[in-house]
């Protein structure tokens, strides 16, 4: 299948490059991982090791400086595993069960990862890996993590974790922004797990304006502009040119990681949240023309970005070069990833 993922998509033409501490990174996040509590010693571990988080970031900053490249490895770790335990240990299953989660990581968000006060209730759940969550949202087995005192569990640990450090970049401007497209994308999770619960496919329009926040693209972005030095001011991020090629280069990567991930969630029960499955309810085609349909999406899609990204290289001028660059990155970096990534196969 993944041959054919190859065949099917046009490869975006941009420069391959991978950082040259990707390995030592991918090993110091992962430690970081265990240390947070977000992986124990079992299935939870090598499910994450698999996920290649650090090739990912290795590939989206190849140029950036370890602390940063650190930084957003270790945000895609927490993502991986809180997509793990919301997909495939049931968390996500339904809103009611995912909720509790929710709510006690939107609190460690809107205090910036600030310690909380005493007396403030917590959620007990953190990911589990061999054991699936109990109805309670506790964790059990040999397996669980720790940081059970902290709201959220081990997710809510590691995600006060990396808003304290990037806090500590003294961009607030930047922390705002990934603190509101974390919030973003977590609320789009529950919308997911009504989904499940009901068994209900979305219609195209719907699962493309959602995708974008449960894809977790644009927080990674905020860290991807960090890492790349310079992200334009709140003033050009508005210009209705930059949002739309924004919007685009989110599209572009969610879809290009569903026409990889297909396969892999094809299970049981398929998981409705597919861009081919999704094309396949509203046009009535059978699976491998929604996966070609989808495939040409993608590259209709890269067609048109190139055709923005030129005219915005016209007139936006220098300022405009880092962001650029680090777009280009990401779509080059999602596409090379998801060929070689383990989590896939």
């Amino acid at each position: 299948m993944r041959s054919f993922d190859v065949s099917a998509l046009l490869e975006p033409p941009f420069v391959s490059r991978r950082h040259a501490a990707t390995d030592a990174v991918a090993a110091a996040s992962l430690e970081w991982a265990h240390r947070q509590g977000l992986v124990g010693a079992g299935r939870s571990a090598g499910r994450l090791h698999r996920a290649g988080a650090a090739e990912l970031a290795g590939r989206a900053c190849p140029q950036a400086s370890v602390a940063h490249l650190r930084l957003l490895t270790d945000l895609f770790s927490w993502l991986f595993v809180m997509d793990d335990v919301c997909d495939d240990d049931g968390l996500g299953s339904t809103p009611a069960t995912l909720a509790p989660t929710v709510a006690a990581l939107l609190d460690v968000l809107d205090r910036h990862g600030a310690p909380t006060s005493r007396g403030t209730p917590t959620s007990r759940y953190a990911p589990t890996g061999r054991d699936a969550p109990t109805g309670q949202g506790t964790p059990t087995g040999q397996d669980a993590p720790t940081g059970r005192g902290a709201p959220g569990g081990a997710l809510g640990a590691a995600l006060a974790d990396l808003c304290r450090r990037v806090r500590d970049q003294r961009r607030p401007a930047l922390l705002l922004r990934l603190v509101g497209q974390l919030r973003a994308c977590l609320l789009a999770l529950l919308w997911e797990a009504a989904n499940r619960e009901h068994r209900r496919v979305p219609g195209v329009a719907e699962y493309r304006q959602m995708r974008r926040h449960t894809g977790a693209v644009r927080p990674s972005l905020a860290l991807t502009d960090l890492a790349y030095g310079r992200p334009p001011g709140a003033r050009r991020r508005v210009d209705p040119a930059l949002v739309a090629l924004d919007d685009l280069a989110v599209d572009l990567v969610c879809w290009c990681n569903d026409l990889f991930s297909y396969r892999k969630e094809q299970g049981p029960v398929a998981d409705p949240h597919n861009l081919v499955t999704v094309l396949a309810a509203q046009t009535g085609r059978g699976e491998a023309d929604a996966f070609r349909l989808a495939a040409g999406w993608f590259n209709d899609g890269l067609a048109g970005y190139l055709v923005r990204e030129a005219a915005l290289v016209a007139h936006g001028g220098p300022a405009l070069t880092p962001y650029l660059a680090a777009r280009r990155s990401w779509l080059r970096a999602t596409y090379d990833w998801s060929a070689r990534a383990d989590r896939y196969a």
